[in-house]
């Protein structure tokens, strides 16, 4: 890396739009074709890795064409997350209902009936499968599964709680919020 290079990439960091674990040389964040066909004006807002003891789990990614820090439900978003191993869809459903509860009671009613919709929604999948979310303010959630759409879940209250996994305040991953919501407006 160039000293003019490197000094853009700490300035980059110091403005906390790029952290030291994203590498400067990647390639920009691409909007995928199902993030253009739903929301044509979306942009990066921010991306993040998640890892667990140490193992690298998927990439997030998410688009937005004007979202707010202080109201992840306001705006539309889509949130992509690339799978870096394999995982089992039945699993991935119970892991998003239990991160969900964070984020504020659910009733067992809606808690069985998201977790059958997610069920449905999420396939087994492997390293490199992706799902997009793409949330609708008072509509609810569109997932889309490696650019193909699988299902719809027509509750906002279910969207704000999905979405609270990675953006809201009570999320199990600070680090994550912080990451992902890097380029959004106060």
């Amino acid at each position: 890396m160039t000293p003019n290079r490197f000094g853009f990439f700490l300035s980059l960091c110091a403005a906390g739009l790029m952290h030291l674990s994203v590498h400067a040389e990647g390639p920009p964040i691409a909007v995928s074709a199902e993030v253009r066909a739903e929301l044509p004006e979306a942009r990066p807002v921010g991306a993040a890795r998640m890892r667990f003891l140490g193992m690298d789990i998927y990439d997030a990614r998410l688009f937005s064409p004007a979202l707010k820090r202080t109201d992840y439900t306001a705006a539309p978003l889509a949130l992509e997350v690339q799978y870096l191993r394999g995982f089992e869809g039945a699993s991935i459903a119970e892991r998003s209902l239990k991160e969900m509860r964070r984020v504020g009671h659910i009733s067992p009613e809606k808690e069985k009936s998201w977790l059958d919709a997610m069920r449905n929604a999420f396939p087994d999948v492997k390293s490199g499968d992706r799902i997009t979310g793409i949330h609708k303010p008072g509509v609810g959630t569109r997932f889309f599964v490696n650019g193909l759409a699988r299902a719809s879940i027509d509750d906002p209250e279910f969207s704000r709680y999905f979405f609270g996994i990675w953006l809201s305040p009570q999320t199990s991953e600070p680090k994550m919020r912080t990451e992902l919501l890097a380029g959004a407006s106060d």
